[in-house]
């Protein structure tokens, strides 16, 4: 009989521990699709140190690359560093981790935020960026700052719900360079460059379905561990 409650208390242990691969897939997939602008990045960098050419149409960059610098790292740190939020083991076996570590994140994802509407602002536009393009940027960089600021103050409070879909909010738009390459890769294939139009609505298309698909994430029922752990950053 003792034997018998033994294997029962093991089997019920063993299906309540959490799967250390749990939750794994989510960063691998987000740094694959955020191949292309880390690889962009890298090299834009490169290029500012003085170890690349120098094209007459980023004249503007390395007239003031300070913030053109600020603005790369700080998103891909960001961007690569939060994709790693997600993972519930991690979340479960090291919550002072998480904590640091969104603290980390979230100061990160504000620079990126306040530098990029900096240099949307400040900066002379590109050579097919457009009015409705400079709309966007300040449009979809505020709400990033926004709903950053907004997760924060949450978590303060002890929401853990509303900082969870806030900071997803705030993440969503973070990764919008890797899904911006995604749709613009078959536009070029079948229609060639872009041009003013079709850019602005091509950028403002990666943010605007990384954040449905947040909210949709967001909609779904949540499980009620999930929320104890304290959701996603």
């Amino acid at each position: 009989m003792r034997l018998a409650r033994h294997s029962v208390r093991m089997t019920l242990a063993l299906r309540a521990a959490p799967k250390r691969s749990a939750g794994w897939w989510l960063p691998v997939a987000f740094i694959t699709l955020l191949a292309i602008p880390i690889i962009a990045g890298v090299l834009r960098v490169v290029q500012l140190a003085g170890h690349g050419h120098q094209p007459p149409a980023d004249a503007r960059f390395f007239a003031t690359p300070v913030p053109v610098v600020l603005h790369i790292l700080t998103a891909l740190f960001f961007a690569v560093g939060g994709a790693f939020q997600f993972v519930e083991g991690l979340r479960k076996s090291a919550p002072r981790w998480h904590r640091l570590a969104g603290r980390a994140l979230t100061g990160a994802g504000l620079l990126s935020g306040l530098s990029g509407l900096w240099l949307t602002a400040f900066f002379p536009p590109g050579p097919i960026d457009g009015a409705l393009l400079l709309g966007l940027r300040l449009a979809f960089g505020s709400f990033m700052v926004l709903s950053l600021a907004l997760g924060f103050i949450a978590i303060r409070r002890g929401d853990v719900a509303g900082h969870r879909a806030w900071m997803m909010r705030g993440y969503a738009i973070g990764l919008g360079a890797g899904t911006q390459a995604l749709v613009h890769l078959p536009f070029v294939i079948v229609a060639g460059e872009p041009g003013e139009l079709s850019r602005a609505l091509l950028l403002g298309a990666g943010w605007a379905i990384n954040l449905l698909v947040a909210e949709w994430v967001l909609r779904k029922p949540m499980p009620t561990a999930f929320v104890l752990q304290g959701g996603v950053a």
